[in-house]
């Protein structure tokens, strides 16, 4: 199908750069906050930096097994690799289900707790982190059935909704390139990355029902 010649690179192409931008500003929010924490010297009260100063534990909670999940996930959606090592991809994703399901409580935890864009950024994140967790449990029961495509269906699901971290940044960098201010956007470009991803999800199962 010429479609899927052209669809399933572009797809992958965006997961790499969704990955990278995850990547990257994990990275800096480590070179931020492990000084400051160390040193005391925190950020300002009102900073977005600051919630992550405050409540490093599960800020970290969150952020390393959510990088761990998103670096082994599309090794676990990828029929080639499935196809080349079926045991390796059975305990990469014993792996990826315990990541996935630390990263979901915590992300429901820090945007219920501390969410820098106050109510919204906290619905996006309990209602997207519940649907992530129950995607990723829907998907174990079924592989316990071994019901392998009804498990592959939901692991997509899963992994669109957590490659849209990365999306969620995009939309805070577009944004503020176009004037908006930081903490005018922040909530709302969860909930706008969040819905993308997830009808992104269901039109990709749709569009290659066979990916199963």
């Amino acid at each position: 199908m010429t479609s899927g010649r052209v669809l399933r690179p572009a797809a992958w192409t965006g997961v790499v750069l969704l990955t990278a931008v995850i990547v990257v500003f994990a990275g800096i929010r480590l070179s931020q906050d492990v000084p400051a924490v160390i040193s005391g010297e925190l950020p300002p009260v009102d900073s977005f930096e600051r919630r992550y100063a405050d409540h490093p534990l599960p800020a970290y909670a969150h952020i390393v097994p959510g990088l761990g999940y998103l670096l082994v996930a599309p090794f676990q959606v990828s029929r080639s690799f499935r196809r080349r090592s079926l045991r390796r991809h059975r305990r990469l994703g014993r792996a990826a289900l315990a990541a996935g399901i630390l990263t979901g409580l915590f992300a429901i935890a820090v945007g219920l707790v501390f969410p820098f864009g106050g109510v919204v950024e906290a619905s996006a994140s309990i209602i997207f982190g519940i649907y992530f967790l129950a995607a990723l449990l829907l998907a174990y029961r079924a592989i316990r059935s071994r019901d392998v495509g009804t498990h592959r269906r939901w692991m997509i699901r899963a992994f669109a909704i957590g490659i849209g971290v990365g999306t969620i940044r995009l939309v805070i960098g577009v944004s503020q390139a176009f004037g908006m201010a930081f903490d005018d956007i922040f909530g709302a470009a969860f909930w706008i990355a969040f819905v993308l991803h997830a009808a992104a999800a269901e039109l990709w199962l749709r569009h290659f029902p066979e990916e199963a």
